[in-house]
């Protein structure tokens, strides 16, 4: 309960990079680039999947889900880190923090689960290629998506719930440059048990179980890819998989880094750091390692490209 003497807060200051007034150019320069660089490239991967019946896949249609959440994660963070960047104050609302923090979460937590699912398909693909089609149906596939979509969103809601119940009644600064779970609660003046237990729980499910499923599909993959005689057959499998790989290793990494720790331990220039990794980096990356590594999508991205020119 707040006492009589105390405000509660309505609006926050986030800190963003103030510290670093000498980097501010540099900063709007780069995010305002990977910004532009991660809407267009993961909006040319959702065109290019729906446009092109060779990209009618299971494997494509993640790739297009996984595009969308890239969206909905950079544009949940960016937008508004910009603009603390280019004026001397940056401030948002409570709502608008509250806001923020749901569809980060929830476009984290599906990055997650979809990358667990993608690798499943990945594992299926080499693993089982003549039960592939039976498997991994389109059925199949949109129920996974719209389990995904729908659990998250519950995850999400949960927790941007359980952090409107806690009061904020002292300093009203939050050392980021989006609205957080580490950061916010150390604001709170009311008690945070049940949220610490509810993001360790979280933590559990959607970093180290979906981390270790996806370690047991690419275990199970490379085993197979090991057996198999054929010198093409092998260097066929990996190029399906490869891409998938490097996303999962630049994603998980810069989670565990950020997530996978006490909020004891929270430290508010490293958890900037690596959530750059996971906001921005990640999604403008996304694009560029499927298009460069992917034969079909670039074959796909040429006639896109050759429809335009004509």
């Amino acid at each position: 309960m707040v006492s009589p003497n105390e405000t509660m807060v309505t609006e926050f200051v986030l800190e963003g990079f103030s510290e670093h007034p000498g980097l501010r150019l540099l900063l709007i320069g780069c995010f305002l680039s990977l910004y532009t660089m991660a809407l267009v490239g993961n909006t040319v991967i959702i065109a290019l999947v729906t446009s092109s019946p060779g990209l009618h896949s299971p494997m494509y249609f993640f790739l297009c889900n996984l595009a969308t959440m890239d969206i909905v994660c950079i544009s949940s963070v960016l937008p508004k880190a910009l603009v603390g960047l280019v004026s001397e104050e940056n401030t948002i609302s409570f709502k608008g923090c509250m806001t923020q923090l749901f569809f980060l979460i929830w476009s984290g937590s599906s990055e997650l689960l979809l990358l667990t699912v993608m690798a499943y398909d990945r594992y299926v693909a080499i693993c089982h290629p003549l039960h592939y089609s039976s498997r991994m149906s389109s059925e199949l596939c949109r129920v996974l998506a719209m389990g995904v979509w729908s659990i998250c969103a519950l995850n999400s809601s949960v927790h941007t719930g359980l952090m409107t119940r806690l009061s904020f009644c002292g300093p009203k600064v939050i050392t980021h440059f989006f609205c957080e779970i580490p950061p916010l609660l150390l604001l709170s003046c009311s008690p945070t048990l049940i949220n610490s237990i509810m993001t360790l729980v979280a933590d559990a499910f959607y970093g180290c179980i979906n981390f270790i499923l996806t370690l047991l599909s690419y275990g199970c993959i490379i085993a197979n890819i090991l057996l198999m005689r054929s010198a093409e057959g092998k260097r066929k499998a990996f190029s399906t998989c490869s891409s998938h790989l490097i996303v999962v290793c630049v994603y998980y990494s810069s989670v565990f880094c950020n997530y996978i720790s006490p909020a004891s331990s929270y430290s508010p220039e490293r958890s900037k750091m690596t959530s750059v990794l996971y906001t921005v980096l990640s999604p403008t990356l996304n694009p560029l390692i499927y298009t460069l590594r992917n034969k079909d999508v670039k074959l796909a991205l040429g006639r896109l490209l050759l429809s335009f020119s004509h």
